[in-house]
């Protein structure tokens, strides 16, 4: 784990943000065995084979979330925005989030990189 990483999510000012950013990475961890991360354009990104898999990104009121290369899957789109190639979701205070369905996604997107 890279420590540019872990100080990003430690300077987060909101503890839900930091703990959903938390569970964020430790799925990209699991999920990507071989992954690799840095801060780049301010935020954690997560690569694999240098190729961007995952993005996490914190504002004012959602921590997001962004999984590369997912064309051709079923995302749900209550849930999901942004065009076919990438899909964010911005998980909220108190919102209920599904790491199980989140990390079945970023695998079959990160399988073929």
């Amino acid at each position: 784990m890279n420590q540019e990483v872990t100080d990003y999510i430690a300077a987060i000012s909101d503890a839900w943000k930091v703990e959903v950013s938390e569970q964020l990475r430790k799925l990209v961890h699991e999920t990507i065995p071989d992954v690799t991360e840095r801060i780049q354009y301010k935020k954690p990104h997560f690569l694999k084979n240098g190729k961007y898999a995952a993005v996490i990104s914190v504002a004012k009121s959602a921590v997001s979330f962004t999984i590369f290369h997912a064309d051709g899957l079923d995302f749900p789109e209550e849930l999901f925005e942004g065009p076919p190639e990438r899909k964010t979701i911005k998980i909220s205070s108190g919102q209920q989030v599904d790491y199980n369905m989140l990390g079945s996604l970023l695998k079959q997107a990160s399988e073929g990189l």
